[in-house]
């Protein structure tokens, strides 16, 4: 099924998984790689350093550990929540990008970033990733961090253990063969987590991503519709969510394009979440 196909499934669904959405909200765990304090989950395997853009108008200084990192062993905790937030020092925030990569929007959202010099977390799916590998080979040479957000986009919480795994598993195979490590992030479709998911997570090195900021870009409110609730949330260790699939993103490729050299005006540095060890 094609992710341009969601849009219709995700209305029809997302009445039905608010609370599920909701009750994640209390987990908030994780650090920004800016070197703050806090107690994330233990190691996992991740991707190496990646190669770093050119100087920019809007150049930011890359923080330590700005590029994704080597392979670690497997966490040994089950998370009970998501991570929301990523607290730290400084007005620094994570963009992230759900359902791609599209061949249309998500190279317009790539040159945004890279006009800027921002790394973001793109949460792809399987079948969109297969159909696209040279987006996310493109994301690797640009530092961009690739989590997992399940091959076909389903209900998780409707699914038995063996079809959760299979979703997980083999949107991290395609992940590995055209990213080149296997993903240390993961979000739920639909911010719906259970006990089988995050077993899962934790037992394939995964952690799971939520989100503080909606944009509601799926809804397709209006381009300045998007940018008011992303300036509107901006606050230091937040995460956005946005879209760069399942359905029009055009709104959302604009409003980036609106946001983003506002935000920086304003003193805000963008970065990719980091996993540190104890």
């Amino acid at each position: 099924m094609r992710k341009d196909h969601l849009l219709t499934r995700r209305r029809a669904l997302l009445a039905g998984v608010a609370a599920l959405g909701a009750a994640g909200a209390a987990g908030t765990a994780g650090l920004l790689h800016s070197g703050s304090s806090g107690s994330p989950a233990p190691p996992a395997p991740g991707p190496g350093p990646h190669t770093a853009l050119k100087p920019s108008t809007y150049r930011l200084r890359p923080l330590t550990g700005d590029a994704p990192q080597a392979v670690l062993p497997l966490p040994a905790g089950v998370r009970t929540a998501p991570i929301l937030r990523f607290p730290g020092r400084g007005d620094t925030m994570l963009l992230t990008f759900d359902d791609g990569p599209h061949p249309e929007y998500t190279p317009h959202i790539l040159d945004t970033l890279a006009r800027y010099d921002i790394r973001a977390t793109f949460m792809v799916c399987g079948e969109m990733a297969d159909w696209n590998r040279d987006l996310l080979a493109r994301m690797a040479d640009e530092g961009h961090v690739v989590g997992n957000h399940t091959w076909t986009h389903p209900l998780l919480t409707r699914l038995k253990h063996r079809e959760i795994r299979d979703e997980l598993e083999s949107t991290s195979d395609v992940i590995e063969k055209a990213y080149g490590e296997r993903p240390l992030w993961f979000r739920a479709p639909y911010g719906a987590w259970n006990r089988d998911v995050f077993r899962l997570n934790a037992e394939m090195g995964m952690e799971p991503l939520a989100w503080t900021v909606d944009s509601l870009d799926w809804t397709t409110p209006g381009t300045r519709a998007i940018v008011r609730r992303v300036e509107r949330g901006a606050a230091p260790g937040v995460v956005v969510l946005s879209h760069d699939a399942g359905g029009d993103r055009s709104q959302t490729v604009r409003a980036l394009r609106t946001y983003l050299p506002r935000l920086l005006d304003e003193g805000y540095r963008f970065t990719v979440p980091r996993r540190t060890y104890t």
